[in-house]
């Protein structure tokens, strides 16, 4: 089996040429293009979040020897979770060979952040398939880098953390508003605000609204750390 041009042009971004390349086109298949002959990427996904964890398990222990699993715990669920795995998939390019139904592409499948995370997984164990755990370790490694590196002691959800601050104080949940979004179609940009309810609020952007969310609460939980 042949690759596309861009099929080989992804695999060159990713850093991996497939020995067998039915492996890629099935990590690149949603559901919604699937068949009995064209099978989706659900399976190598459950595989390749298994994989994604083991090396990153093994990243952040080595980044840190001398880290306690209370802070462990929260930088490996912050890289591994499903909107870091989205961003990857961006920094590759990945959602342009994304294999969609027409369901999926009319409603903008190939920005989608679940579809996109998903996605990055099944890619992870394509490569796993392909090649090896040593090969797929070596991949994660590349791609996460720059994250392993910068990823923060409290990496928690940032949207947890202000809602449990706000609980707390006996205050209701925060409250998330879209107050804007701009940008072309294939590439929004959304601007979101965030308020408690005593009246402190923040904003922020981001690609995907759930992104500009988690950035305006990091950006109150700033605000409110003397309070």
């Amino acid at each position: 089996m042949k690759l596309a041009r861009e099929l080989k042009a992804f695999s060159e971004r990713l850093g991996h040429e497939f020995s067998d390349p039915a492996l890629l086109v099935r990590a690149l298949t949603h559901s919604s293009l699937s068949s009995e002959t064209r099978p989706d990427n659900q399976r190598l996904e459950f595989l390749g979040d298994r994989v994604l964890g083991l090396v990153i398990a093994e990243a952040v222990l080595a980044q840190d020897t001398a880290a306690k699993e209370g802070q462990l715990a929260p930088r490996f669920n912050a890289l591994v979770r499903k909107e870091t795995c989205a961003d990857v998939a961006r920094d590759i390019d990945l959602g342009s060979v994304l294999k969609l139904g027409k369901s999926e592409m009319v409603t903008g499948g190939r920005r989608k952040e679940a579809l996109l995370g998903d996605a990055m997984e099944a890619v992870i164990a394509a490569v796993y398939l392909d090649a090896g755990f040593e090969v797929a370790r070596s991949l994660v490694q590349t791609l996460w880098q720059n994250r392993v590196a910068n990823v923060q002691d409290d990496a928690r959800d940032a949207k947890t953390s202000l809602q449990e601050w706000a609980q707390a104080r006996g205050q209701t949940p925060p409250i998330y508003s879209e107050i804007s979004r701009s940008g072309p179609d294939h590439a929004p940009i959304f601007t979101v605000q965030v308020a408690l309810q005593t009246g402190e609020t923040a904003r922020a952007e981001g690609k995907v609204k759930r992104m500009a969310e988690q950035a305006a609460a990091r950006s109150l939980l700033e605000q409110l750390k003397d309070k």
